[in-house]
């Protein structure tokens, strides 16, 4: 799979329990992408990615991005991206049509 720490199917699935809502399907993505990665990164570990790359989120930022209830920057989602290893385009993809 490249360079990127993430299965192809997890990735593209959607999370147990997850809402059926069209808002914010980034933050919804950058969750499973986390999640999913080999190994787990966790929203601290995603803190400190995110601090070498300029990038000041703490955890409780992190944890409201991923529930929808913060916006996410555009400088913040290329960052996250970067910090992730994944291409941008992946924090947007929506694996479900009905979101």
């Amino acid at each position: 799979m490249g360079e990127y720490p993430y299965n192809r199917r997890v990735l593209m699935g959607r999370i147990e329990g997850q809402r059926r809502s069209g808002r914010n399907v980034t933050g919804r993505n950058i969750l499973r992408i986390r999640m999913a990665a080999e190994p787990r990164v966790t929203q601290e570990d995603m803190v400190g990615r995110l601090a070498r790359l300029g990038v000041q989120i703490n955890q409780s930022q992190i944890a409201k991005m991923e529930s929808g209830q913060r916006p996410i920057l555009d400088y913040e989602l290329i960052a996250i991206a970067r910090a992730l290893r994944v291409p941008i385009q992946a924090i947007f993809y929506r694996a479900d049509p009905h979101y």
